[in-house]
């Protein structure tokens, strides 16, 4: 399984990976425009993989894609922000 495939499960919003029958996640809500990124969450047994910063990047790019800007209350993402001062750039 790729760990970088992020998938968009719209019926649970949030951003899933799966890997050896786990599912990492980041959650969001849809705001005004906005997509805000609440929580991420990797199992343990998926934990240092970067699969937390492969969720963070889909997360960003699906934004882009759908010409949304970004809020962020997950506090990975506000760190995983500090190394990617290039993403910030649709952060609201």
């Amino acid at each position: 399984m790729d760990v970088n495939k992020v998938d968009n499960n719209d019926s649970k919003h949030r951003f899933e990976i799966q890997s050896d029958g786990e599912v990492a996640f980041m959650s969001y809500r849809l705001d005004s425009g906005r997509i805000v990124l609440v929580h991420t969450e990797v199992p343990q047994a998926l934990e240092g993989r970067g699969i937390a910063s492969a969720l963070a990047k889909g997360a960003f790019d699906y934004a882009r894609s759908k010409h949304l800007q970004v809020g962020v209350v997950c506090p990975f993402v506000t760190k995983w922000l500090e190394k990617h001062p290039e993403q910030r750039d649709i952060v609201k």
